[in-house]
């Protein structure tokens, strides 16, 4: 399970202006996500560096603290150009990566696709101008597709003269395929991190659930993102208003397997709305029914509207038009700035080769392989590392990074990580030290589980590659992540003596 109370993935993962713009008319939610203040690093670093010889001793002096007993950590660090070891320790063990393993899956897909690679969803027609036969619309996994897209789609369609369309298809791969990972924690496919990956995505699968406090004792108001995505669930609200200064007690059970929310507790009467981000449950017929009212909304009539399935002999029709995504260099931006589960999940899906049979995990094993990364390094049952059956040694993201970074894509890959103090997942960390704006790198947080691996350029020693993995520990991520920071500080510190 994901650690909601101390995640950022929430404000991270809600790319899309719509969710943003939802979120920023109210306050910042407390129950699911908390914002991380800035580590307080230790004063023990001076600003006369470490000394190579030192860095061991320095490091040890941070894993081996007594709340850290029962914890397991994973290290290795690395001269980024020469391939010096500075410091070891289990690199060649497993751990879970959790949202580390991005960094494997968009090193393959950047390899296999280059940077200016764009997803294109194609629209096919038959029948003549004003009256369509059918018009179809063929879902290609693209994770960034949004409403406004689809509005702009349907405005053009207008424009060129259609008023009425017979049949609206829109088609996926495997209709029968629920899109969710079988080894992803049951707790967690309710919510917005976990949503299904399949051919068909609007919105990133992912809708907005605020319940804002009325009069004392009056049950809370539910207001929705995406009123269409919303006729999805049936909900029992059991959520009251309570007294002033009555502590926040709301929980939204979902009935596994069933679209039903059951919304429970208290929220007083002052407090600021309580926010949750929920997976749409049915992501095609979400998607039909969004198309087919905007059709409905720009004086477009249709007739009949359905899912359907690829199949080899399909007749299209015309190809019409079609909606490209941004750049491949963009999108796996978002992915690792972001830490954004589902577009990494739809990347990792473009490496499957229907015509050679090759699963989208052989996929990456195959492009990992070739840019020289150990296949025996790693073992992934997914893209975005929410599975907690992802093993990965610190070996195999550091050889990805150093690696990646001698390729023709090298600086779009690094520029796609997040950097210390300044951007995406890692804007919070390191400010006003001197790590500020001189790490590039990737976080991963599950429950138990913290992993920052990365490119680090130090002023006064040559630009680092490392890896630092801890599992299995019972100690507060913020506490984790303070003994992490410590580390990458002293990597900082580091001079030639």
């Amino acid at each position: 399970m994901i650690d909601l109370k101390n995640s950022l993935n929430f404000w991270r993962r809600l790319s899309q202006p719509w969710l943003i713009l939802l979120i920023l008319s109210g306050n910042l939610w407390t129950k699911q996500v908390l914002a991380i203040e800035p580590i307080p690093f230790e004063s023990s670093i001076t600003k006369n560096g470490i000394c190579r010889a030192d860095l061991t001793e320095g490091i040890n002096q941070i894993i081996d603290q007594d709340k850290f007993e029962r914890s397991r950590w994973g290290i290795l660090v690395e001269v980024l150009d020469s391939k010096e070891t500075l410091y070891a320790l289990e690199e060649d063990k497993y751990f879970i990566p959790a949202s580390n393993a991005k960094i494997l899956t968009t090193a393959a897909v950047l390899l296999k696709f280059g940077s200016q690679f764009r997803l294109e969803t194609p629209i096919y027609i038959t029948g003549n101008f004003p009256h369509l036969q059918t018009l179809k619309l063929v879902g290609k996994g693209d994770p960034s597709l949004t409403t406004d897209q689809l509005n702009n789609l349907v405005k053009f369609l207008k424009i060129r003269g259609i008023t009425k369309i017979d049949n609206l298809i829109v088609e996926e791969d495997n209709i029968d395929d629920s899109g969710i990972e079988s080894t992803w924690e049951w707790e967690d496919i309710h919510y917005y991190y976990a949503t299904a990956v399949n051919d068909l995505i609007l919105n990133e699968n992912a809708i907005i659930l605020k319940l804002i406090p009325q009069e004392i004792g009056e049950p809370l108001k539910l207001q929705w993102s995406d009123p269409i995505a919303a006729q999805q669930w049936q909900v029992k609200n059991n959520g009251i208003t309570g007294k002033q200064g009555t502590p926040n007690s709301i929980e939204i059970k979902e009935n596994f397997g069933q679209p039903m929310l059951n919304i429970e507790g208290e929220l007083a009467v002052d407090s600021q709305p309580d926010i949750f981000g929920l997976a749409v449950v049915n992501p095609r017929n979400y998607f039909l029914e969004s198309l087919k009212n905007i059709f409905i909304q720009e004086g477009i009539t249709i007739n009949n509207s359905t899912i359907s399935e690829a199949k080899n002999n399909d007749y299209y029709g015309s190809k019409l038009t079609s909606i490209k995504s941004e750049k491949l260099a963009v999108l796996i931006s978002k992915t690792n700035q972001e830490s954004n589960n589902i577009f990494a999940e739809s990347l990792l899906k473009l490496l499957a080769d229907n015509n050679e049979d090759i699963s989208k995990l052989e996929g990456l094993e195959e492009t990992l392989t070739q840019l020289g990364v150990d296949p025996n390094s790693y073992q992934l049952k997914d893209g975005s590392g929410l599975s907690r059956q992802n093993l990965v040694t610190p070996s195999a993201l550091v050889t990805t990074l150093r690696l990646m970074s001698e390729t023709r894509e090298a600086q779009t890959y690094r520029e796609s990580l997040a950097i210390g103090g300044v951007k995406g997942t890692l804007k919070n960390r390191f400010k006003e030290t001197s790590i500020e704006g001189n790490l590039q790198g990737k976080t991963g947080t599950l429950t138990g589980s913290s992993t920052l691996s990365g490119y680090l350029t130090s002023p006064n020693y040559s630009d680092l590659v490392f890896s630092i993995m801890v599992n299995q520990s019972d100690v507060p991520v913020s506490e984790i992540r303070e003994a992490i920071d410590s580390i990458i500080l002293r990597l900082g510190q580091i001079k030639k003596c």
